[in-house]
């Protein structure tokens, strides 16, 4: 398997609205209905508190993603 290419980027060290963009990006990309965002980011919140999930910065495509952890 392909190793990753890129940089995991600790949830911590973004402020709050750059992280609150990163999470709508990434809940919105499959067509969420708008009424189902609020739910969904407060879901990859709490996946990424617990340590399940981490928002990784891919170098090839220089975007932000959300992945489970490694």
């Amino acid at each position: 398997m392909e190793s990753r290419k890129g940089i995991e980027i600790p949830a911590e060290e973004l402020s709050p609205r750059a992280l609150r963009e990163v999470i709508e990006e990434f809940v919105t990309r499959d067509g969420t209905e708008m009424s189902d965002v609020e739910t969904k980011v407060r879901e990859v919140e709490e996946l990424l508190r617990q340590g399940h999930v981490v928002v990784w910065f891919d170098e090839a495509t220089r975007t932000c993603n959300i992945l489970p952890r490694a």
